[in-house]
């Protein structure tokens, strides 16, 4: 699977491109999507980027979708552009940073950073999307009231972040969505590394869990079928990866998963009968079975790696 198309609604708002000839009634109602050419420079992108502050206006955007800022296989994020626009960005609720198609560049070649500047200078932000992960870090400590949306897409996802984000303190997160990916692009985190998650102690209000594109996906469903925040959960989401017979066994013979209202096993390796089994033991809830593969010589896969 590769990523090809964008997204056209974001944090419920209609997406409209930096460049669009007309402009909506309301820039508020909409979110923005800033979109630069490969060969942009930094000094392309802060205009651009200053050009579309200008159209929106005194408000600034609501939500803000950032696409290739120039070169992003090899240059860094520019994350000191948006601190220091900070203020022209009063009421900023959702951003998402590095929604590139694959023809763009791929998820494992985009160049992120260190984007703990942007939770403490936003403390508003209920919304913080980010794909790719090459030198994407956080810092360990952060308390952030407003943040309600964590989603962390990558074809290899490293410990340290896992590790740090799973120390955050976060009481009012309800949506939590990791793409874990594979050790061959920087994907190293253990079950160890997701334990405090999974315990769900530092996160108070999650109703929505996704270990999502995770090469240990046997290993995930074993913990998860035992792991203390499922009882709390209303959505449970393991797509993407390699779950096999052994990790849908261990989800059907632990804690009960009838509380759920959806259970998304999409894109994954379970015998058509263990497959049926789920959905058949599951009446109530919503389980996605769909996309099945068929494992390699060399083994299986996720669906999103390079």
């Amino acid at each position: 699977m590769t990523i090809n198309e964008f997204l056209t609604t974001f944090a419920g708002l209609p997406v409209v491109a930096a460049d669009a000839p007309e402009s909506p009634g309301d820039p508020g109602a909409v979110a923005w999507r800033i979109d630069m050419e490969y060969e942009a420079s930094e000094d392309d992108f802060t205009a651009a980027f200053s050009q579309l502050l200008d159209r929106i206006g005194p408000q600034g955007p609501t939500a803000l979708i950032i696409g290739e800022w120039g070169e992003a296989n090899d240059t860094p994020f520019p994350v000191e552009l948006l601190v220091d626009n900070a203020e022209r960005m009063p009421h900023l609720r959702a951003l998402f940073i590095g929604e590139m198609s694959f023809e763009q560049c791929e998820i494992s070649w985009i160049q992120q950073t260190n984007l703990t500047p942007i939770l403490l200078t936003f403390p508003q932000l209920e919304s913080l999307w980010v794909r790719g992960s090459q030198d994407l870090a956080f810092k360990k400590r952060i308390h952030h009231q407003g943040l309600r949306e964590l989603v962390l897409q990558s074809g290899g996802l490293p410990a340290s972040v896992v590790e740090n984000v799973a120390g955050w303190d976060v009481p009012n997160l309800t949506h939590l969505e990791l793409w874990l990916g594979v050790d061959n692009y920087g994907g190293d985190a253990t079950i160890d590394d997701l334990a405090p998650i999974l315990a769900g102690r530092s996160l108070p209000a999650l109703t929505h869990l996704g270990l999502r594109n995770a090469e240990i996906a046997d290993q995930i469903a074993e913990a998860v079928a035992a792991a203390p925040i499922v009882a709390r959960l209303t959505s449970l989401d393991l797509s993407k990866g390699t779950l096999g017979d052994a990790g849908g066994e261990a989800l059907l013979a632990g804690q009960p998963l009838t509380h759920l209202k959806t259970l998304d096993l999409s894109h994954h390796f379970l015998s058509p009968e263990l497959a049926q089994r789920i959905v058949e033991e599951l009446p109530g809830v919503a389980v996605d079975v769909s996309d099945r593969q068929q494992e390699e010589e060399w083994g299986r896969y996720t669906a999103v790696s390079e």
